[in-house]
């Protein structure tokens, strides 16, 4: 496999999968899609699962069945053995290879601008860090950067640049950051809490974080707390006016005051408000590196069955309502 500079593996890192890290080669932002990329599929087509997936599909939803069309549904995954040499099917070109395994709940991956890769930990509550010289397929290192944690997920380095001076942590109930120097392997100082009160009992657990492109704008996702806001209770036309002409068009009420949505702070934690609501569980949330738009992935469906509003990434824009 031909060398890979670590600071061109920022784009590389694609999945945490169980208890392994996978690394692709680097990968090229998104363009626009025209129909000559790739197969499209529409229609029925489009609502197909991960036997239809491969590299350079795309699908085309424009007709969702209406609400209660068909009876709710547990469909979990199911642990199976491991096959022979597993590996995710990549574009032409590409390969992939085991980079690191043994972590325990990892769900996000932050590559450092020296290189240095960050794993949040949520379950045990750490942030791990893994450092690899150029080309290298294995970590010569592997360090508890953080611990004691509120199950961490979101990792943003501030301000943006080669030479960033803090490590931002969004915990399932605040953000937290650490004084940080490049190359640091564990933490120079105690956790300063930015965010206090963020929602956290019930539903998701997961708490994203990134900075505009300026760096005056700190955006962190919060998913709902119940699959439909079930336990809202109901309000009448005017009441739901004053809310929204308070919190922001569609945002939530009760146990699901900011939640299903994206917050935006400035950097000290402060001037907190809603930026967008009706996203379930926005997570993966990240910049486009030219426009400066922000974009996230949604988890719909969980483990509800398959006719239900599927999964996806969208950009994200102040005042929107999603929902």
């Amino acid at each position: 496999m031909p060398s890979i500079p670590r600071g061109m593996m920022a784009a590389a890192v694609t999945a945490v999968l169980a208890t392994c890290v996978l690394f692709f080669a680097p990968a090229i932002f998104a363009q626009p899609a025209s129909d000559s990329l790739g197969q499209l599929l529409v229609g029925k087509a489009a609502f197909g699962d991960w036997r239809t997936d491969a590299p350079l599909v795309r699908r085309k939803i424009t007709d969702l069945p209406p609400p209660y069309a068909t009876r709710s549904a547990s469909n979990p995954p199911r642990v199976v053995p491991k096959p022979v040499s597993p590996a995710p099917r990549v574009p032409p070109g590409f390969q992939v290879e085991l980079f690191a395994s043994n972590l325990h709940d990892p769900r996000t991956v932050r590559v450092a601008p020296n290189g240095d890769i960050f794993v949040a930990e949520s379950e045990p509550g750490r942030i791990r860090v893994l450092r690899a010289v150029d080309g290298a397929a294995k970590p010569s290192s592997n360090d508890v950067f953080a611990s004691g944690l509120d199950q961490p997920f979101g990792i943003a380095f501030y301000p943006s640049g080669s030479h960033p001076q803090w490590i931002y942590v969004a915990n399932t109930g605040s953000v937290v950051r650490y004084p940080y120097r490049s190359g640091d392997l564990k933490a120079r100082g105690k956790a300063e809490v930015i965010v206090r009160n963020l929602p956290h009992a019930g539903g998701h657990i997961t708490r994203d974080i990134v900075f505009s492109k300026d760096g005056r704008q700190m955006f962190v996702s919060v998913g709902s707390a119940s699959n439909d806001g079930e336990g809202m209770g109901k309000r009448g036309a005017a009441a739901i006016a004053r809310w929204e002409a308070e919190h922001g068009l569609g945002s939530a009420w009760g146990n699901e005051t900011d939640r299903a949505a994206v917050l935006v702070f400035d950097p000290a934690g402060r001037n907190r408000r809603v930026f967008a609501s009706g996203l379930r569980n926005c997570v993966g949330l990240a910049l486009h590196p030219l426009t400066g738009d922000l974009w996230c992935s949604n988890n719909e469906r969980d483990d509800l069955g398959d006719d239900l509003v599927p999964d996806f990434i969208t950009r994200v824009r102040d005042g929107a309502f999603y929902g």
